[in-house]
């Protein structure tokens, strides 16, 4: 994790003037940043993290993404998750991811709980591979143009055998996000977005 150029840490409310600019990018229905700040400062089991570059030049610090889970009892649902426009499909999504799985584990959560657009294959896709599985489905859940969500659960978060699952795809993903690291160094850090990978917020 120390040779790749980003960090992840607490979302602050200094970053809301950034998250907005990617919330308004990402959704269709997006929260205000008074939710947000709402969220960070008053919202006990509301838990936020920021991927940011860690890296010299003129895009230092840059906020690349956010996302954040509820933690209801040993419960993380996941809220939302979201890349800046220009970072996505290199992996920064399932990063993002990844670590909000890791601290709701580390938070006692047992389980973690999502929804999903019906029609977002590229996201289901990622969730499946980490191991959730479709468990319901809400009907007319998105208040935009009244599409279904699919819930899904991935359960066992504390097992070992989950544990070592995660943390392979983790491994796996750094290569990638190396790769990421030599375009940086290379001067070609917004590169063209691939398919995008974004949460749905609830």
């Amino acid at each position: 994790m120390n040779s790749l150029p980003f960090v992840t840490e607490p979302l602050r409310v200094t970053d809301l003037d950034e998250v907005m600019v990617i919330e308004r990018e990402a959704f269709s229905a997006p929260w205000s940043a008074n939710l947000y700040r709402h969220e960070i400062t008053r919202n006990d089991l509301g838990h936020y993290l920021a991927l940011r570059l860690n890296a010299d030049g003129e895009n230092a610090g840059l906020l690349l993404g956010y996302g954040g889970f509820w933690l209801l009892v040993d419960e993380a649902h996941i809220s939302t998750i979201a890349v800046r426009s220009g970072w996505r499909g290199h992996g920064l999504g399932e990063w993002l991811l990844l670590a909000l799985l890791q601290e709701a584990a580390t938070r006692g959560a047992r389980e973690a709980t999502l929804e999903v657009r019906v029609s977002n294959q590229v996201a289901q896709s990622l969730y499946r591979k980490l191991g959730f599985q479709v468990v319901g489905h809400r009907k007319r859940y998105y208040s935009d143009n009244g599409e279904d969500a699919l819930i899904m659960t991935l359960p066992g978060l504390r097992e070992p055998r989950v544990r070592a699952a995660l943390e392979a795809e983790r491994e796996a993903l750094v290569t990638r996000l190396q790769d990421l690291a030599v375009r940086l160094v290379a001067g070609k850090g917004d590169v063209p977005d691939h398919a995008q990978v974004r949460g749905e917020h609830v």
